[in-house]
């Protein structure tokens, strides 16, 4: 007979993990190997069986306590105790059923699988409820920054209007399945263990239709036009999502309606461009405020302010307003607001106006233009660089 693999080695977790590791590690196998989403797979059951027998003697603290003295051996013949040794008679489903409702995720009624992968219980209302709906969104910059309502309408699938969703005729009713006695799931047993899965009959609704409604074929549903009222919140951006509960496709044969993801596309602006919540603005400079200095106006999003510009600011010159950004939709203040300088030249020089330049161009030395200056002393290293590279391959050749 081959020897046991140890427990911690099967949840990949060390001997002093704490309860909280062992969770985390069991559930991370669970939802990897559970029989439910490897139909079939022998090896992934194995291995589902084999974690939640480590899980179920870690988890507990006296069974822990005597695995890590006398090993597997604690829970051999005679001795008692768990799962170990056999897998003791282990029901998976109730197992998983005690881990998730340490999670809080539910002890009682529906499946484990149910609450593992988004069920939440209630399984015969999830089994027909209406699928999620995507909806793109292209809103103006102004309405991403302050907020805005917007009315949406599109075609879906809805209630029937003729048998109020329950794809019963009117005057009938449906009747409750024999096949899983309206719990909408039938356990299957297999060795080791029991499986819940959803009934075949009713495909998990629990009920039959025996007259369906001849408007909607029994299905609830019909196809039709939902409207509603979006309230977008400041702050958004493009890639947010807003969920809208219950505006998705409705239901089949009296199940809840899906939910409505609404997906935002901001335009771009004329004036702010966007950077999360700080915005950037190219704030064009009159040459002759950017080389004397002096105050120019500076749209924000409150209105416009004035702000200084030093005397000799250069093309590019960056500066800054805190708190004059986009308001953090979390309610964490503002961004900040950047002003990139663009100095402005004059077009269209003439007359008098050009002689005036030509003057000051010509009393304007080397010394005025320091970045110029910079630049040419680079631009001779380069040269002559260049120039000993050059000649010192010309000898090599």
């Amino acid at each position: 007979m081959a020897a046991k693999e140890d427990y911690y080695k099967i949840l990949g977790v060390a001997k002093d993990a704490s309860k909280d590791e062992i969770k985390k590690a069991y559930r991370k196998m669970a939802v990897k190997y559970h029989p439910d989403k490897n139909p079939g797979d022998t090896a992934a059951e194995e291995k589902f069986k084999e974690a939640t027998e480590a899980y179920e003697v870690l988890s507990d603290e006296d069974k822990r306590h005597k695995y890590d003295q006398f090993g597997h051996a604690a829970f051999g013949p005679g001795r008692g105790g768990g799962g170990a040794g056999g897998f003791g008679g282990v029901d998976l489903e109730e197992a998983l059923r005690t881990f998730m409702g340490a999670f809080g995720g539910g002890g009682g009624g529906g499946s484990i699988f149910e609450n593992f992968f988004g069920g939440g219980g209630g399984g015969r209302q999830n089994a027909n409820r209406g699928a999620d709906l995507r909806f793109d969104l292209e809103i103006d910059f102004e309405e991403a920054v302050f907020g805005s309502r917007r009315e949406l309408s599109f075609n879906v699938q809805v209630e029937c209007d003729e048998c109020g969703g329950t794809g019963a005729e009117p005057g009938s009713k449906a009747e409750t399945c024999s096949t899983c006695r309206g719990q909408g799931q039938v356990i299957t047993s297999n060795g080791l263990f029991q499986m819940r899965q959803t009934c075949p009959d009713c495909r998990g609704t629990g009920k039959m239709i025996r007259n369906p409604c001849r408007k909607c074929n029994g299905s609830g549903q019909m196809r039709g036009k939902r409207s509603i009222t979006l309230r977008i919140p400041p702050g958004v951006e493009t890639g947010s999502r807003l969920r809208v509960a219950g505006k998705g496709a409705g239901g089949s044969q009296g199940a809840p309606s899906g939910d409505l993801y609404v997906i935002l596309h901001v335009k771009e602006h004329s004036v702010f461009e966007r950077h999360d919540l700080d915005l950037l603005i190219n704030l064009p400079v009159p040459v002759t405020v950017a080389t004397m200095g002096g105050e120019v106006e500076v749209p924000t999003l409150e209105g416009t302010t004035r702000i200084k510009i030093p005397a000799g600011t250069q093309n590019g010159k960056m500066l800054r307003l805190k708190n004059k950004g986009v308001k953090d939709p979390r309610g964490y203040g503002h961004g900040d607001l950047h002003i990139r300088v663009n100095v402005e030249t004059p077009t269209h020089l003439g007359g008098k106006l050009k002689k005036i330049f030509e003057q000051f161009a010509s009393m304007i030395g080397e010394e005025q233009h320091p970045q110029g200056r910079k630049f040419k002393k680079s631009m001779e290293e380069f040269a002559r660089r260049r120039d000993e590279l050059k000649k010192l391959t010309d000898k090599q050749s």
